[in-house]
């Protein structure tokens, strides 16, 4: 087994081994960033610098994700309006939460923010640059503001787990935290145990987004975060991950022709773009939709010349679960892409409504989340 899944291995086992505790105050923690905190009190006035995070806050504050957020950056409204729709009624106060920005690029109008009096703000690793560079942490700073820093995206597989505890910790939910890490742990464990002795490691290509920027627009992919890392995470051996200098970027669709990868997946959701052609995975699509969206992928200059492609191993997936406190199910649809033989009797989306059922109150809805595409 390679190193890094042997100690994600240790570390699942650690994980699953610990006894849940119930929060006393002051809390010292350590966040995602190295960095040390201390809360006098359980935070009642949270700041949401990434909207996508509620469904962090889902698997904790269940009744209500809602109940101690006074601003938000609406991610979910902004690009995937049909999730944002559900917890929208299901809860209809969310709307009235004030929507302020906060995005990566650390555009934010702070003095609104203040007037919510917040006592938390929560934070993906991968904005702390910007929100560094733009004042945002100096000016919380002076203000007394905590800012915790999570992550599930640069290292979606470590970190996800990691700082569902850690909220779980900070927000008095430990328990509502264990339940959840374990049931992840658990099934990234069988994941692994089904990868680890493959040979030799499939390659992969995920364009991430693809379809996005319209039909010509061809290829968008990650290295080692994101979907890179969730492709690395089942075993297997990712493209983009020896081919950009940063962790994303595009590689040209004659350098993928070239490398000829054994599967090619896309990822997509239900973008409000003119030029949108991507696969509209999510709530409230169906299979037919899909298909038709697979098929005019195909019709991109080129892209019948993709090996996986003929060889009828093309594949899709919801774009934000390379981002998603819920990834483990991106890690199943990966797997069972990836080794179909192993995975056969695999169905992630009987763990997705597991999760919401077990773990949350969100309503389960119809969608698809994943599909190969119509074969050729």
């Amino acid at each position: 087994m390679p190193r890094f899944l042997s100690l994600l291995a240790a570390a699942v086992a650690l994980s699953c081994a610990a006894p849940a505790v119930a929060t006393t105050y002051p809390l010292t923690v350590t966040d995602t960033a190295g960095q040390t905190l201390t809360l006098k009190q359980e935070p009642k006035r949270i700041i949401v610098q990434d909207g996508r995070d509620i469904l962090a806050l889902a698997l904790l504050d269940r009744e209500n994700p809602f109940g101690r957020v006074v601003a938000w950056n609406n991610l979910l409204k902004k690009g995937d309006n049909a999730t944002w729709q559900i917890l929208d009624t299901k809860w209809p106060a969310a709307k009235k939460i004030l929507d302020m920005g906060f995005s990566d690029k650390g555009e934010v109008n702070l003095e609104s923010v203040i007037a919510e009096r917040p006592d938390l703000m929560i934070a993906q690793l991968r904005a702390k640059p910007a929100l560094s560079e733009t004042g945002v942490l100096e000016k919380m700073k002076a203000l007394n503001v905590p800012v915790l820093f999570i992550d599930t995206m640069q290292k979606p597989v470590e970190d996800t787990p990691k700082s569902i505890t850690l909220l779980g910790e900070v927000l008095n939910r430990e328990q509502e935290a264990k339940e959840y890490t374990d049931f992840y742990q658990q099934h990234y464990r069988m994941l692994l145990d089904k990868t680890a002795s493959v040979e030799p490691k499939p390659l992969v290509f995920i364009e991430a987004k693809a379809g996005l920027g319209g039909l010509d627009a061809c290829c968008f992919t990650h290295a080692h975060v994101g979907w890179g890392a969730l492709v690395e995470a089942v075993g297997a051996r990712n493209v983009g991950s020896s081919l950009l200098p940063g962790p994303t970027g595009d590689v040209s669709l004659e350098k993928v022709i070239s490398l000829k990868p054994d599967v090619y997946i896309v990822s997509g959701s239900q973008w409000a773009s003119k030029n949108n052609a991507a696969v509209p995975f999510g709530y409230n699509v169906t299979q037919q939709q899909v298909d038709a969206a697979f098929n005019t992928l195909r019709t991109r200059a080129g892209f019948s010349e993709v090996k996986a492609l003929r060889d009828n191993r093309f594949y899709g997936v919801y774009h934000n679960f390379y981002n998603h406190p819920y990834n483990i199910v991106g890690l199943e649809f990966l797997a069972k892409d990836i080794y179909p033989q192993q995975f056969a009797a695999l169905d992630p989306n009987r763990t997705w409504n597991e999760i919401l059922s077990r773990f949350t109150t969100i309503p389960a809805g119809t969608g698809v989340l994943g599909a190969q595409a119509p074969a050729q």
